[in-house]
């Protein structure tokens, strides 16, 4: 149990990194005016989703990952 606990501790730690991680980039793209379409975290599809001002924002179900879209950035 206590090592299904420390994965799990881990884990959350990990999504929480990655959060703080893709808001630099978020804020980093807001102060040089840079037009930000989406800002995610997590992947696969949207669990919630809402839209402020130009950016859309959601909170996906697979916890290890995320990102930040921005104008101009074709795949």
């Amino acid at each position: 149990m206590t090592i299904l606990l420390g994965i799990l501790a881990v884990a959350v730690m990990f999504g929480f990194v990655i959060m703080i991680h893709e808001f630099g980039h978020f804020i980093v793209a807001k102060k040089l005016k840079v037009k930000v379409l989406d800002f995610a975290f997590g992947f696969g599809p949207p669990i919630f989703k809402w839209t402020r001002n130009e950016t859309r924002y959601s909170v996906r179900p697979i916890p290890f990952g995320g990102f930040v879209k921005m104008a101009g950035e074709e795949i």
